[in-house]
């Protein structure tokens, strides 16, 4: 994700909204990958986001893994990160996997 003024927040930092943004799209991506989306559907219930630096400009690349991968229940983490390495959040995330709708 690019960090330009689009995603700053008025002091011209990262607006950390953004970050939850992406951690959470990168969490529900990856139970996505993981379950039958013709019989369940992943469902988010509860996001933590730490802000551990703050961010100008550059690019973030976020990744996600399971904590904890069952049938009912994902628990995620996902580290994002600058061009340099930095860890600038990280989120841990639990997606619900309830039977989907028709």
């Amino acid at each position: 994700m690019p960090v330009t003024s689009k995603v700053h927040q008025p002091y011209g930092i990262l607006h950390g909204g953004a970050s939850c943004v992406l951690a959470e799209t990168l969490g529900s991506c990856l139970s996505v990958l993981h379950v039958d989306t013709e019989k369940v559907a992943p469902v988010g219930t509860n996001i933590n986001s730490n802000h551990l630096r703050s961010k100008r400009e550059g690019t973030l690349t976020g990744t996600a893994r399971f904590i904890r991968k069952g049938n009912t229940m994902h628990v995620s983490e996902i580290e994002i990160r600058d061009e340099k390495g930095t860890l600038i959040n990280h989120t841990t995330m639990t997606n619900n996997i309830i039977p989907r709708m028709k």
